[in-house]
């Protein structure tokens, strides 16, 4: 079996690492490049960085802030928010992105998915999906852009399948009724989406102890769980995350991988 990865999410707003529930009300946590050394110490397979305004601002992501964490860190990073075109993917790679993450740009231009994976290969594209459920009960998956500040006609399955069409390598998708509120992931849409698509899924809103991502990882089939909330507080270490996640029969990357494991 593939490792499934453990992925520390900085929300960024204003130079400043913020976390929200719901995606409002969003308290300072602390400083993203101080943050990123210390979760790629600490046994983090990846991070994620997300510049949570541009988009609603119409800016650009904060390529120096990037630039400083890159330099920092030695696991893959993902950086995202206020990426819209060719120029602004190579900024960012160029800062020292090893993937790029878009949502509201993917949503308002789906062509630009295929532009991007046909330039930097689908390796570098994470597309991200944030998703609320229709409020009428019909259990609907509406996915917003800009921050979740709009919601659009877009339905989370055909839009998956869609992303997946296009180039996109990654899917990262957020729950935005679960988000902050950990009380777990959505698992069983995680599961359809695995059914219903083939590229990795990164599973995004809701985690709260070892045991949502467990089931998010098993029961949700999602191939990565991202988390914020119970790794900026301390309520969970990532090295013992991973070594109850191995005791329970997950595959994870530990400090010294087995033969065995497919990297």
């Amino acid at each position: 079996m593939l490792v499934k990865r453990i992925i520390p999410c900085l929300d960024v707003k204003e130079g400043k690492v913020v976390k929200g529930i719901n995606f409002v009300d969003f308290r300072e946590v602390g400083d993203p490049v101080e943050m990123g050394i210390a979760y790629s110490r600490e046994g983090a397979d990846e991070l994620v960085y997300l510049d949570i305004s541009a988009s609603l601002e119409g800016r650009k992501t904060f390529t120096g802030q990037v630039s400083r964490i890159a330099e920092r860190i030695d696991i893959p990073f993902t950086v995202g928010g206020g990426i819209s075109s060719y120029d602004d993917a190579a900024r960012l790679i160029d800062a020292g992105a090893d993937k790029i993450s878009i949502n509201t740009a993917a949503v308002l231009d789906p062509t630009l998915i295929t532009r991007i994976a046909s330039k930097y290969g689908s390796r570098f594209i994470v597309v991200a999906i944030d998703a609320r459920q229709d409020a009428t009960g019909k259990l609907l998956w509406q996915v917003t852009t800009h921050g979740g500040k709009v919601t659009t006609d877009k339905e989370l399955y055909s839009w998956a399948r869609e992303v997946q069409e296009r180039g996109a390598g990654e899917m990262l998708f957020t729950s935005m009724d679960h988000d902050g509120t950990r009380n777990g992931y959505a698992v069983d849409t995680y599961a359809r989406l695995a059914d219903e698509t083939t590229i990795p899924i990164i599973a995004s809103g809701g985690a709260g102890n070892t045991r949502h991502i467990l089931d998010v990882l098993t029961r949700g089939k999602a191939d990565a769980a991202l988390a914020a909330s119970i790794f900026h507080y301390g309520e969970i270490r990532i090295k013992d995350l991973k070594r109850q996640l191995a005791e329970a029969g997950v595959p994870v990357r530990l400090d010294d991988p087995s033969p065995n494991e497919i990297i």
